[in-house]
């Protein structure tokens, strides 16, 4: 069991020490889950009052918090603080040595003798697996595969043909990189190309078959790319899809084929992105948001939580609702629904004085 001094663990987060007492720090909860070995993490105002109950000897708080009798680090960043704590306690899942005796690895592929491969792996023809990565069980690796350097599959992950995985990647459980991009055409136009040509259906549409297009192209994910789990990313047209570096997508996540999504992104829990997009540096896309396909976001931007986005956004938008629109015409829309709600309000405060001015204009 890992333990650290109170002395040890303020230097790892760079916190200020106020100590009463020694304390041996075993692992890290909220003030009202711990024990005397435990560190109370106390980042909200609920939990700093929850240290008056702690049974803790010392808690992690937020600059200028003192508790009598407890021994407190005070730190600028509390969550950057938790962070560091979390990664000193963190024991990562087991992955056998070597190559495990289940994994089954294709006589032409090239798997580095550092990488550690787990129960039931299948590596196909032509694939390479990089140094100090670990596959964990039952995952696949197509052919012409490429895992970078000290990478971590979790079990069941499936990457497909071709796909190329930078290094020092993280890729949760069920995740799918490469399956074929949802493409298809019918033999003549039908009423989804009216309704986007014209904006209306004006005739029945026939029953046609749906041809399907074959995907050529393949899923490109850069350098420190985590993936949540069951997460997928489908394989480009004829170009790849693309993943850019530093980019970190939650669970549940869709990316549509030919999508280019760019560096230090942050894609939350299930959001839906249609075939390419041009998505840039550093933006935000919270839970739910849904992008239409063909559209372009500008770096530096932010997608509020279950946005609808029918329209490309230049750099540093700020984008909100369905349809979604940049935050400032949401805030006068809510604005001009408010003033609406008031003027009816008024009117059906009036209408029995208009009623009544109305009937004596008709009596006269």
């Amino acid at each position: 069991m890992k333990e650290f001094s109170v002395e040890e663990i303020s230097q790892i987060v760079g916190g200020i020490l106020t100590k009463a007492e020694d304390a041996k720090i075993r692992m890290i909860a909220p003030p009202l889950l711990c024990d005397e070995n435990m560190l109370a993490l106390a980042l909200s105002e609920e939990e700093i009052g929850n240290l008056a109950k702690t049974k803790a000897k010392a808690a992690l708080a937020p600059l200028g918090v003192s508790f009598d009798g407890l021994t407190i680090i005070e730190v600028e960043r509390p969550r950057l603080a938790m962070m560091k704590l979390l990664t000193l306690f963190y024991e990562e899942p087991y992955v056998n040595d070597n190559v495990h005796p289940t994994a089954v690895v294709h006589p032409e592929a090239k798997v580095a003798a550092s990488a550690k491969i787990g129960a039931n792996v299948v590596i196909s023809k032509g694939a390479e697996v990089g140094e100090n990565t670990r596959i964990l069980a039952n995952s696949y690796i197509g052919n012409n595969a490429r895992i970078g350097n000290n990478c971590f599959l979790h079990a069941n992950v499936n990457i497909g043909d071709r796909v190329v995985v930078g290094n020092d990647c993280i890729f949760h459980h069920g995740v799918s990189l490469g399956a074929d991009g949802f493409s298809f055409v019918t033999e003549t136009p039908d009423n989804i190309e009216q309704a986007r040509k014209e904006g209306e259906i004006k005739q029945e549409n026939k029953e046609q078959k749906i041809f399907k297009i074959p995907s050529l192209g393949s899923v490109v994910i850069g350098n420190n790319v985590e993936i949540g789990a069951n997460t997928a990313i489908d394989r480009g047209t004829i170009e790849n899809t693309v993943i850019g570096d530093d980019t970190k997508i939650d669970d549940l996540v869709m990316i549509g084929h030919n999508c280019r999504v760019g560096r230090g992104c942050m894609i939350v829990s299930q959001v839906g992105i249609a075939g390419s997009c041009v998505i840039g540096d550093r933006v935000v896309i919270a839970g739910q948001a849904g992008l239409a396909d063909h559209i372009n976001i500008g770096s530096d931007s932010l997608i509020a939580a279950k946005a609808g986005v029918s329209k490309s956004f230049p750099e540093k938008s700020i984008i909100v609702g369905i349809p979604a629109v940049p935050r400032k015409e949401f805030i006068k829309q809510l604005k001009t629904l408010k003033d609406a709600g008031d003027l009816i309000a008024k009117f059906k405060k009036y209408e029995p004085m208009l009623k009544t001015f109305l009937e004596d204009s008709e009596e006269n």
